[in-house]
């Protein structure tokens, strides 16, 4: 199993398989416009412009599990791209926690660990790094900063 197993649905409804993402480092975050670590989307499209020619793709997951989040995933991208200036790929509001979650988070949450061994997402902007071979990599703590990553991006690459 890989994230290569999964589909994803863009804001705009498209629904597309995880294999066009084949060969290609993935950092995946679930997001929420309302939240207090929102303006890290800024550092998320800096990482995206810097790296995205080398292959790394940034995808965000809204959810509103937190009571962050716009009611419509349209809104919550153009929210994004408006205020943070994001042009990489926003997807439908998803579940990241519980009985609905997504099965990709699900995925995610199976095969890295958070704080103490746990799997459930804490809060919004956990983000996963993902390898070429659609394996996750690391797991990083909603308050860690994109800058920090840049290290374990460039490894991955």
């Amino acid at each position: 199993m890989s994230i290569y197993d999964y589909f994803a649905t863009l804001e705009n409804g498209k629904t597309y398989s995880l294999k066009e993402l084949a060969n290609h480092p993935v950092l995946i975050v679930n997001t929420a416009t309302k939240c207090g670590y929102a303006p890290q989307f800024d550092g998320l499209e800096k990482l995206y412009k810097k790296y995205k020619d080398q292959g790394l793709m940034i995808l965000g997951f809204p959810s509103n599990q937190f009571k962050q989040e716009l009611d419509d995933a349209s809104e919550a991208a153009k929210a994004c791209q408006l205020t943070y200036g994001v042009t990489f790929p926003m997807h439908q509001i998803i579940a990241v926690n519980g009985k609905d979650t997504d099965p990709l988070f699900k995925y995610l949450k199976e095969n890295s660990k958070g704080v103490l061994g746990s799997s459930t997402i804490k809060w919004n902007f956990t983000k996963f790094l993902v390898n070429k071979e659609g394996n996750v990599v690391a797991r990083y703590a909603p308050q860690t900063e994109p800058k920090d990553l840049e290290e374990d991006i460039k490894e991955v690459l």
